[in-house]
């Protein structure tokens, strides 16, 4: 993961690096996952509960948005549905408000069909209701709701 994402985790700490280089080139950003097990996602059923956390910002300058939040996921990450055969073991399954297109399983399709290699995406967009919980960096902080405009 550090090569590749400029992910490390030391005991409860988990550090991301915005850019990486690693054998594969070039990575930008990185995304992480709560895993229930091997093969599932956590779902967080939050009502009537708190959740917490911690964030170091001081590194974090305007212009980078750091952000934890709540996408519509199922915990299987659509294994079985098409022809998905990983699942969120392998990390598929994503979506959020934004319909990115830039996740290369989706919905049990593969979107390589007119894949864009300059720009990174490819031609379906990857959709669901969003909860920012927290997006900020060492000047500002939000939170925000996304609905999904779109089916699916």
């Amino acid at each position: 993961m550090l090569n590749t994402y400029g992910v490390t985790a030391d005991g409860n700490s988990l550090n991301l690096k915005l850019v990486s280089y690693g054998a594969g080139g070039k990575n930008v950003g990185s995304r992480m996952f709560m895993m229930e097990s091997d093969t599932e996602y956590y779902l967080f059923k939050l009502k009537n509960k708190e959740f917490s956390f911690d964030v170091d910002v001081s590194n974090l300058p305007c212009g980078i948005n750091g952000a934890l939040y709540f996408v519509e996921m199922t915990a299987n990450g659509d294994l079985g549905k098409g022809n998905n055969n990983a699942g969120a073991k392998y990390g598929t399954g994503y979506c959020d408000a934004q319909c990115p297109q830039d996740v290369k399983w989706i919905g049990g399709t593969a979107n390589s069909q007119d894949w864009d290699s300059l720009k990174g995406k490819g031609p379906l967009g990857s959709c669901c209701a969003e909860m920012d919980i927290w997006e900020a960096n060492s000047m500002d902080e939000a939170y925000t709701l996304h609905p999904c405009l779109k089916n699916g």
